[in-house]
């Protein structure tokens, strides 16, 4: 593959992201990184806003320190991701940042730029805001025009892997106990009834 485009958020979801790529991908000769500042923060509300109320709140926090703020995490994030990526020899990392919509923005810097896939991860928003606002992810991979790879979290850990396996073990042990209890009270009280 020539180029991926993938999408970057800071959280955990984005890590699965690139832990996909680098496991699954062959080597691009260039990656996108993208990542789209949500001005309007994780409120149900503002989803509901259109296009000219978006422009609104745009204009009326440039040059806030709120505005700086989010520029300077946007930095922070995309200088972390590349500085991984660069790290697995890739030669070519471009980083893109655009404010908005994240399935409206990343559809199209993938329509711009030309990238054969596009990765992102899961967004981790529970199950109560995706009904309400709907799965970006979801929305990207119904409209591209590319093929959508979604990272999920992977299911259980090691570590839980073991405490699972220590309450199954625990079970299995006290039903056996109980079993044997069981049996012996029935064996006293039918030898008993004799």
């Amino acid at each position: 593959m020539e180029k991926i485009l993938v999408a970057v958020d800071g959280t955990k979801d984005s890590k699965y992201a690139l832990a996909v790529m680098n496991i699954l991908v062959s080597p691009p000769e260039e990656v996108v990184l993208l990542y789209v500042e949500r001005l309007e923060g994780r409120s149900l509300m503002t989803e509901m806003l259109g296009e000219a109320e978006l422009s609104t709140l745009k204009e009326s926090i440039k040059g806030t320190e709120y505005k700086k703020e989010l520029d300077r995490k946007a930095e922070n994030i995309l200088a972390w991701f590349k500085k991984k990526l660069e790290g697995n020899l890739l030669t070519r990392v471009k980083t893109v940042k655009r404010e908005g919509s994240p399935a409206e923005e990343i559809l199209k810097v993938a329509e711009e730029e030309g990238v054969e896939l596009i990765i992102l991860g899961a967004a981790g928003w529970n199950s109560l805001n995706r009904f309400i606002t709907g799965s970006f992810p979801r929305e990207v991979e119904k409209k591209a025009k590319v093929p959508v790879l979604i990272a999920k979290k992977p299911g259980i850990e090691e570590a839980s892997l073991w405490r699972h396996a220590y309450y199954a073990v625990s079970l299995a042990t006290a039903a056996v106990l109980f079993a044997f209890v069981l049996v012996t009270i029935l064996e006293k009280l039918f030898l008993n009834y004799k």
